[in-house]
């Protein structure tokens, strides 16, 4: 394993600005792993972190094919997860809304621009990210549609659904995106919890990257089986809105069920302590996504649901 700097600035009034990135084993740019764009992502990094560790391992035992480099960048965002911010300290940019990037540009753009060029180049990519809306997730593969994205290769992680999404105009200054135009094969995973650690998803994670690349044959791993992965079109999921601004209590988890009509969460008075909504179900199905914040606004996302289909 070998640690090197990446990306590096000094900074005027704090330590200096620095990328870091581990390179195992030496031939051709086989997978890069990317973790933590964001600084509440602690649960992105903390999977990479993982990742180094079991890969260091394998490397020890010889177990990474000849000729194969795996990348691994746990954080590219240190100032930010510092001080508990979201996104950049001082402007408050996204750098996962900045690719390509621009070596002359704003700093989240300098950041996109050499990272993207250190990490081109992969035949795999993979990316552990965080949705816009606060939330958990069951585990689950996403890709974006840019014409090159391949189903048929995200079912190898083993997890148990692939979600597919048509980019918006936004998504294309993704990493995910970018990576694919620069004839990567990219995918953004997704698990329960960003701020915080939940082991179970993270050991999940952690399984489905060394499932994938023992597949690929980039490295030699016994793996079990995993899911036989359902793929989704993010269309098709139905978003369940609450009409009402409170206290938000959820009564459903992400692979619960739900059965038409039944309540889901309550959103509460925030003086008062009563009950001014109850969120019901509009269809039948299977929890993908629920809110987790304490609080909910007005006509908000709470849920998404796998519609079950009629019989």
């Amino acid at each position: 394993m070998i640690k090197e700097e990446i990306y590096k600035y000094d900074s005027v009034y704090r330590g200096d600005f620095t990328v870091s990135a581990y390179r195992f084993n030496k031939g051709d740019k086989a997978c890069c792993i990317v973790g933590s764009m964001r600084g509440n992502e602690i649960q992105q990094m903390y999977i990479c972190s993982k990742l180094i560790k079991a890969l260091g391992e394998l490397e020890r035992q010889c177990r990474i094919s000849y000729g194969h480099e795996i990348t691994v960048v746990p954080c590219i965002n240190p100032f930010s997860m510092n001080i508990e911010k979201r996104f950049w300290s001082t402007d408050g940019r996204d750098i996962n809304r900045s690719f390509p990037g621009n070596a002359s540009g704003e700093p989240v753009q300098r950041v996109a621009a050499e990272l993207l060029s250190k990490i081109s180049g992969f035949q795999y990519g993979i990316h552990f990210t965080s949705f816009y809306m606060p939330g958990d997730f069951i585990p689950h593969v996403r890709m974006l549609e840019t014409g090159r994205e391949n189903t048929s290769l995200a079912n190898l992680f083993g997890l148990p659904y692939v979600v597919v999404r048509k980019p918006r105009p936004f998504e294309e200054t993704t990493l995910n995106y970018n990576w694919q135009l620069n004839n990567t094969s990219a995918f953004s995973i997704y698990t329960n919890e960003t701020e915080h650690i939940d082991e179970e998803s993270a050991g999940i994670a952690v399984a489905s990257v060394l499932r994938f690349l023992s597949r690929m044959g980039i490295i030699k791993y016994q793996c079990h089986g995993g899911y036989i992965a359902t793929t989704l079109d993010e269309e098709g999921l139905m978003p369940v809105y609450c009409t009402k601004g409170g206290i938000y209590r959820g009564l459903k988890r992400p692979g619960d069920e739900a059965e038409h009509g039944e309540v889901i969460a309550h959103i509460l008075h925030p003086y008062e302590n009563t009950v001014i909504e109850e969120v019901k179900a509009p269809c039948s199905g299977i929890v993908f996504f629920a809110h987790n914040a304490p609080l909910a606004s007005e006509n908000s996302v709470v849920y998404k649901l796998i519609r079950r289909l009629k019989n």
